[in-house]
């Protein structure tokens, strides 16, 4: 007979099964089983420093990797430490599976060691969230969790693990839940094809889960095949995303919107202006509760809605626009809106550093741009507004933002997440110095993982995109409560973990000291004096 299995031999196999070599984790009672059957398989534990730092890691991995990211974090404290991050995800639309420990099927309602109703914790910030019931269940529920966290709209799956069910026998790991049958091609395609070819100025409109490096080959492969605009919309900032230019202009030029599995919320300023009010709409969306918020949003200038994933979606658009022959069409309309993308403004030509040793934002992401011209590489930046200057002034092959959820803290571990998504090649995580303090410890992670990313740290001793909200809105004599020790040493507090730190208040010395960050084959600090500016908004000049 075959030996009898855990639960948590169950787990491990099942991951393995489904291609997934390493787990970011954090250590606990709960989990231990996990940890015991992991032993001198093939598949790594990523040992993390926080609970939320596991999850930001395994959403980063997952974004470029385009598989399901998995996160191990044990009960109670550590579940709820990790929850918060899954808000990130969530609006990300990133596929991910949060494995939680959990008090013992036997002890609950007796006051177990952590006992928490944990699934009613985590259900707001993901698209489910259950307790498993039995050590034989657990192989198809977490093949029924990764299922769920990759299709529709993607995103993040919590999954409760008791330790009475990781430690009780099961016997060999069921099998995985087959796939469910693809669904039919809208009957609404046709028409909207047709629109697309007909309206003078058509855009389409796609959301962070395609915004992904096979999302964007996706994307690029629809824009040729429609002949029209295609843009993928992650940033909090919505219709005032410096990183593309003028697209506020560009989105009310527009006379006709499909919405690719893109919600209509606040970032597309809920259909109102700077959308055109005489514009037509189209929603593609596989959430009906979404469909029917832009019929109410939207009116009467919703012309067309169906039922499709965004990613089957575009393949069939293009699939059909190819066959039709859209290629050729619009091409004033897609060169108009690639000029109003790239715009910047000419002044950033003429930016000056502070006399006081303090760069300029421009300065910053010039030698940050030669650096991926030279070496190529992934950009990692979340919010704050010097993350906004760098999204606006660096291209860099892949990237990973913190998205529509607009979390200030993610970067160094989504540059963690990142750097194990693509071994050997270089990672530039651009934060400022509020950034810095969420997750300063996962420096050690990824010393200890030898990880070299890279952290520029924009230091201007404040929160500074809520300082700007307080001048805008209260007046800069009442800004209050955001301010940061100034010139702090950050270079210093990476180097005492071992890591390489590099302190530049000369914009010449910039470029050397990256590559020297990049030369030392270690986790970097590059701590930069940072003039405190608000985030660019671009309009278009002349």
């Amino acid at each position: 007979m075959p030996p009898a299995l855990r639960g948590a031999d169950a787990l491990v196999r099942t991951l393995e099964r489904a291609g997934i070599d390493t787990v970011f984790s954090l250590s606990g009672n709960h989990i231990m089983p996990v940890y015991d059957a992991a032993f001198g398989r093939p598949i790594t534990l990523l040992h993390t420093r926080h609970e939320a730092a596991a999850v930001h890691m395994a959403d980063a991995w997952a974004r470029l990797t385009g598989e399901v990211g998995v996160a191990l974090v044990s009960a109670g404290q550590g579940h709820a430490n990790a929850v918060g991050a899954l808000c990130t995800a969530l609006a990300g639309e990133t596929p991910l599976v949060l494995l939680s420990g959990h008090a013992p099927l036997n002890e609950l309602g007796m006051g177990s060691f952590q006992e928490q109703d944990q699934a009613a914790l985590a259900a707001p910030a993901a698209k489910a969230a259950w307790v498993v019931q039995s050590p034989g269940a657990v192989a198809g529920e977490l093949a029924r969790a990764m299922r769920l966290a990759a299709s529709g709209r993607p995103g993040p799956v919590q999954l409760n693990l008791p330790s009475d069910v990781l430690e009780g026998f099961c016997g060999m790991p069921e099998a995985a839940l087959p796939a469910e049958p693809p669904p039919p091609e809208p009957a609404a395609l046709p028409r909207m094809l047709r629109a697309l070819a007909d309206a003078a100025r058509p855009l389409v409109l796609a959301p962070p889960a395609l915004a992904t490096p096979q999302g964007r080959v996706l994307l690029a492969r629809l824009e040729a095949a429609l002949g029209v605009p295609v843009l993928a919309m992650e940033s909090p900032r919505g219709v005032n995303d410096p990183a593309q230019g003028a697209l506020a202009e560009l989105l009310g030029q527009a006379n006709l919107i499909l919405l690719l599995g893109k919600a209509l919320d606040f970032t597309l300023r809920f259909g109102g202006p700077p959308f055109a009010a005489d514009a037509a709409w189209m929603v593609l969306e596989p959430e009906a509760a979404l469909r029917d918020r832009a019929v109410r949003l939207l009116g009467a200038r919703l012309a067309l809605a169906a039922a499709a994933e965004p990613a089957r979606a575009a393949r069939w658009l293009a699939g059909g626009a190819a066959q039709a022959g859209m290629g050729s069409g619009h091409g004033a309309w897609r060169a108009a809106a690639q000029r109003l993308l790239g715009v910047r403004p000419p002044s950033w030509n003429d930016a000056a550093d502070g006399l006081d040793g303090a760069l300029h934002p421009v300065t910053i992401g010039r030698a940050v741009q030669d650096f991926f011209d030279r070496h190529g590489g992934v950009l990692v930046a979340d919010g704050g507004e010097f993350s906004q200057w760098a999204q606006a002034l660096v291209r860099a092959p892949e990237r990973v933002i913190n998205g529509p959820a607009g979390a200030i803290g993610p970067s160094l571990p989504f540059a963690i997440g990142a750097a194990v998504a693509r071994p050997g090649v270089p990672v530039v995580a651009m934060l400022g110095d509020g950034t810095f303090g969420y997750h300063m410890a996962e420096f050690e992670t990824a010393l200890r993982h030898r990880l070299p990313v890279i952290a520029v740290i924009g230091n201007d001793g404040r929160w500074n995109a809520e300082h700007q909200i307080q001048c805008r809105s209260y007046g800069a004599d009442r800004a209050h409560g955001c301010t940061l020790s100034p010139d702090i040493r950050y270079d210093l507090a990476v180097a005492a973990l071992g890591g390489h730190g590099e302190f530049v208040t000369r914009a010449q010395d910039l470029p050397a000291a990256l590559e020297r960050a990049h030369a030392s084959g270690r986790a970097a600090c590059v701590n930069l004096r940072l003039l405190s500016l608000p985030a660019p908004t671009i309009r278009t000049v002349g």
